[in-house]
């Protein structure tokens, strides 16, 4: 009798591959619809920003009409827990993608109005509420959508990864958005503005997400769902600590890099729009460095800890900006500042996302859009103090007291913030981890 042959041993299964970290979260579909369609709006938001705060300035050369411009846009900011109610209920995607056909449209309204030669300040400052009432909320929208399509574990890295779309805007969009100033004119600037809305919202349609938790309509259910967002950050120490610090940034760090800067480049360093977009982007680029390192070394971060440690880096890096005397040391030091700005900011976003849990994710992330107010706040003072005290006193001044305020947090928010065992500081590099942090 033949020997029946012997059975050859199925070879083990190979292992899949692992990405690197940026390239880990466009493994899951809905984020390569995301990132692309939020890179693309951030795009034009940076382009009309920079173009409209120069055309503010330089149609009326009043820092107080461009303060105000700025505050304009975030207008929205009081807001903002409807828009996250409005998300968690009915979908994050169905009301991002209806946010950004706005944009598409009123970025349109500006192109006809300047190509037919009758756009004025009065109109720009117009639309600026307009968009601004809606233009708060869209980040809001975008990282609960990260959270709500991502795993856990990649909820930093994918975070990381994801604020390069408004960090590299910020760099290439700002001066994108001044040559083609120069060369091209407003109006036809703005009609690849109006492109890019366009392309950023039919890309929004093709993103992932759940359909909310649809619930009655009556206005006490509505009330009652904002009133319970509110308490989820009210009664989490962490989650409060870190809106306060929101809130306190918007009021006295960000108004030094994102509204006044057209008015550094025109009247403390006498620099153009070219010069002005130098600016701009030296920050951006440094907060899009940040934004890869994190998502690079994302998993081994303690949250709460960089938030803190990089808020006071941020102040000091801002003091070094006010002083120098010339755009080269200047855009060194906004460089430096941005970097500081993302370590401290994408730790504050994913440890609020993953303490919110699935259901309170866009109310909790709606309450972070209301620091945000603090923005227009600290811009109009600002251009009121510019007037009486002059730039560097004022912005001196605004970033003294971030810095004391923000060891004040510190302080009194210190064992939910400082331990390396405390839930804002887990390093969520497992499911478990993940969920003990979830709320």
């Amino acid at each position: 009798m033949e020997a029946s042959p012997e059975r050859a041993a199925e070879p083990p299964p190979r292992p899949r591959a692992r990405l690197p970290a940026l390239l880990a979260p466009f493994a899951v579909r809905s984020f390569r619809f995301q990132f692309p369609a939020d890179l693309l709006t951030s795009w034009g938001v940076e382009m009309e920003t920079l173009i409209l705060g120069w055309y503010i300035l330089a149609e009326t050369g009043s820092v107080l009409l461009l303060t105000l411009f700025g505050a304009l846009q975030y207008l929205g900011t009081l807001i903002a827990p409807v828009f996250g109610l409005a998300g968690d209920r009915v979908g994050h995607r169905r009301v991002l993608s209806g946010m950004r056909a706005l944009f598409a449209l009123l970025a349109a309204t500006i192109a006809v109005l300047a190509l037919t030669g009758i756009l004025r300040p009065l109109h720009v400052l117009g639309i600026a509420a307009i968009a601004g009432l809606v233009r708060p909320s869209d980040l809001a929208m975008r990282n609960a959508l990260v959270a709500e399509t991502m795993p856990p574990d990649r909820l930093m890295a994918t975070m990381g990864v994801a604020r390069t779309t408004s960090d590299s805007a910020r760099t290439l969009g700002s001066l994108a958005g001044a040559g083609l100033f120069v060369a091209i004119g407003l109006g036809h600037a703005y009609l690849a503005i109006t492109m890019f809305y366009a392309l950023g919202f039919a890309l929004t349609l093709g993103v992932g997400g759940g359909r909310g938790f649809a619930q009655a309509d009556a206005p006490r259910a509505v009330l009652r769902d904002l009133r319970e967002g509110l308490e989820a950050v009210w009664q989490t120490p962490a989650a409060l600590a870190a809106m306060l610090l929101a809130f306190l940034v918007n009021l006295t760090a960000f108004p030094l890099t994102i509204g006044l800067l057209p008015y550094v480049a025109r009247e403390v360093y006498g620099i153009g729009q070219t010069g002005l977009g130098t600016l701009v982007a030296s920050f951006a680029l440094g907060a899009l460095i940040g934004s890869i390192a994190i998502s690079i070394m994302g998993p081994r971060l303690r949250p709460a800890r960089m938030m803190l440690v990089f808020a006071f880096a941020w102040y000091a890096m801002l003091l070094g900006f006010v002083v120098m005397p010339a755009p080269t040391g200047g855009r060194v030091m906004l460089l430096l500042a941005g970097m500081a700005q993302s370590f401290s900011m994408v730790p504050m976003s994913v440890m609020l996302l993953h303490g919110a849990g699935a259901r309170f994710r866009g109310r909790v992330m709606g309450v972070r859009m209301l620091a945000i107010y603090g923005l227009p706040i600290g811009l109009m003072a600002a251009g009121a103090l510019i007037d009486r005290i002059g730039f560097v006193a004022t912005a001196s001044g605004y970033c003294i007291v971030g810095l004391a305020l923000t060891a004040a947090i510190a302080l009194r928010w210190s064992a939910a913030l400082w331990p390396t065992d405390a839930a804002a500081n887990l390093r969520w590099m497992s499911g478990s981890a993940g969920s003990a942090a979830t709320r």
